[in-house]
């Protein structure tokens, strides 16, 4: 299981996410301070989230996961 703790600051940041996700074989989640859960691929699971402190994008597979980090990061 991979982990990485990322700050998401505006809507354009989650819609790359979830363009990034939705390419990965694997699924991806991403978890919130308050303990929520969502599957990267869904917009609306993205959206409600909580974006006020950084979320962890979880994954099994580490090359899904740094594509969609590097997705962020773009």
């Amino acid at each position: 299981m991979m982990v990485k703790q990322v700050k998401v600051s505006n809507f354009a940041e989650v819609k790359g996410i979830v363009s990034a996700a939705a390419k990965c074989y694997n699924d991806v989640g991403v978890h919130d301070v308050k303990g929520s859960i969502a599957d990267a691929k869904s917009i609306l699971g993205m959206m409600s989230l909580d974006y006020s402190h950084p979320v962890k994008i979880v994954c099994e597979n580490e090359q899904d996961l740094n594509h969609v980090i590097r997705a962020l990061k773009q």
